[in-house]
């Protein structure tokens, strides 16, 4: 029988779960999450609760506790279509397409007649017979060989030189030849040698291929990038021009060759009276870049940057934000730092954007060479031996050491467990101890972790970005991290502020500078992501 409070609450319960609908549409997803927990703890056997919480966690990309939430909706009613439909969403961003394919399956059953239920199965069983194809046809890693290292940006172009050069300089070549083969008197033998060698280098020099001049965009002069030829660049994509694929070869190819050579874990140095800005997320928000730029100064040696991993991604301008940053590591190293970030890898690319972007803009095979070259960048910092700078979070174990880290092999796609996949994708929390992930990967963990490893690694800070803030930024556990997220407006709906932190040597107190975002081109976020994703957005 049904108790007078217990009746009184079903009342109170709506009225919560009625101002979670206004929050959310408002985009206020956290908010919207509290108060869809209220209605929850008044009622918990209503489905939609649980369903249209899961909704909003999928809004901050928190997708393990959608699925969870989703699936408590399921086991109140297990005739509840929506239920089905918010997992297999959840299931569908994370990657995990037969998880998904089963929970559409399941909505089709429930809703034979619903046009958009048939649509989204049918789409997820593209996705899965795609991933299927791509398992069929995959090489074994130990067997794959490097895109890079069959790419000769030199050769890239519409034609080669003209004849007109090579044949004149071979000329001018064999008669310096001859000049030297009369002062010093060299046998028939070797003066044929000379003549060759002379004759098949210059045409080697002349066949490389030349940009075709009625390209009017940012040029690199023979191999070194310039600071002229980036702002050029950075120009042209402002107006929404595209890079010659020679120079963007370039760029990259050298990029991965500065990368190759670092650790696992970099050590930078501030000078004393120099500082140093360590930026968050950027997430394919170009327009936003050029503002943090004109804020706070172009890279430099004397105005070094870390960029703390997302580059690309959700907006769809990654193209020009990878090209941007890349070219300044080729400029000047030191001018600019660059960590890995989940979503610098191909099963992210792949969902959220940016493997569909460089393919329109670029090239398939540009695809393949930013996977390999992703699996260079380093996947963490230490700023002046004590702040310690990683995309995501902390460990699943105590006793960590830098040296741990230093020790990781990165050359690979993140793993779904271990060292490497924990530093990008865990979250802190403000409970103790640890607990798991609200993104279904990585895990959570406490204020009393984060000491502890500051702690055994002799370290002060933990600086880490990841999650969408709503002031672009938040302190926590009682000072010791600080989460940092430089992409405001995100997705162009969540209305938040961007930041960035000024480190000041040799103190090395953080100075947190917010933004709010700047108008873009009329292109919508996730413009390239895959047809499924961009169906639930």
């Amino acid at each position: 029988m049904e108790t007078k409070n217990e009746s009184s609450d079903v009342p109170r319960a709506e009225e919560m779960k009625n101002q979670a609908n206004e929050a959310f549409k408002g985009h206020k997803y956290s908010h919207a999450i509290e108060l869809y927990t209220q209605a929850i703890e008044l009622n918990s056997n209503n489905a939609v609760y649980w369903a249209n919480r899961a909704f909003a966690h999928s809004k901050l990309e928190e997708y393990g506790s959608a699925i969870q939430d989703a699936s408590k909706a399921i086991e109140v009613d297990s005739k509840y279509s929506k239920g089905y439909y918010r997992r297999g969403a959840a299931y569908l961003a994370m990657g995990k397409f037969k998880d998904a394919l089963k929970d559409f399956q399941q909505v089709k059953r429930l809703s034979p007649n619903d046009p958009d239920a048939t649509r989204k199965l049918k789409e997820c069983e593209k996705a899965v017979m795609k991933l299927k194809f791509e398992e069929a046809i995959s090489v074994p890693v130990s067997e794959r060989c490097s895109v890079a290292e069959s790419i000769d940006f030199h050769t890239i172009g519409s034609k080669p030189r003209s004849s007109f050069m090579p044949t004149k300089t071979a000329l001018a070549a064999v008669v310096a030849a001859v000049m030297v083969v009369a002062v010093r008197g060299f046998a028939t033998t070797e003066i044929l040698m000379v003549l060759v060698s002379v004759v098949l280098g210059t045409f080697w020099w002349g066949s490389f291929s030349e940009v075709e001049p009625q390209y009017s965009g940012a040029r690199i002069e023979g191999e070194e990038v310039t600071l002229d030829f980036v702002k050029n660049m950075m120009e042209d994509f402002k107006n929404q021009k595209t890079l010659h694929k020679r120079y963007a070869y370039q760029i990259v190819l050298q990029t991965r060759q500065i990368l190759l050579a670092l650790p696992s874990l970099v050590d930078i140095t501030v000078p004393n009276g120099k500082h140093f800005t360590v930026c968050g997320d950027v997430h394919g928000q170009f327009y936003d870049l050029l503002n943090i730029f004109e804020l706070n100064g172009l890279p430099s040696e004397e105005n070094p940057y870390l960029f703390n991993g997302d580059f690309v991604d959700r907006g769809s301008f990654s193209v020009e934000i990878i090209l941007t940053l890349f070219a300044f590591k080729c400029m000047c190293p030191s001018s600019i730092y660059l960590a890995r970030g989940n979503h610098e890898s191909k099963s992210m690319n792949k969902i959220y954007g940016f493997e569909g972007e460089v393919r329109s803009k670029l090239s398939e095979k540009f695809v393949d060479l930013f996977a390999e070259v992703f699996c260079y960048l380093p996947l963490a910092h230490v700023i002046n031996g004590k702040v310690f700078v990683v995309h995501g979070g902390l460990f699943s174990v105590d006793g960590v050491k830098l040296s741990d880290i230093r020790a990781i092999d990165r050359f690979c796609e993140p793993p779904e467990e271990g060292l490497m996949c924990e530093m990008l994708w865990s979250d802190p929390q403000p409970l103790p101890g640890r607990g798991p992930s609200k993104r279904g990967v990585g895990l959570s963990f406490g204020g009393d972790v984060t000491k502890k490893f500051l702690a055994d690694n002799n370290l002060d800070l933990l600086v880490r970005s990841h999650e969408v803030k709503d002031e672009g930024y938040e302190v926590e556990h009682d000072g010791k991290l600080i989460t940092v997220f430089s992409a405001p407006n995100y997705c162009d709906q969540m209305g938040n502020k961007g930041a960035f932190i000024r480190f000041e040597a040799p103190d090395m107190k953080p100075n947190i500078v917010t933004f709010s975002a700047v108008p873009h081109p009329d292109v919508k976020p996730m413009a390239y992501a895959s047809n499924f994703l961009r169906m639930f957005n």
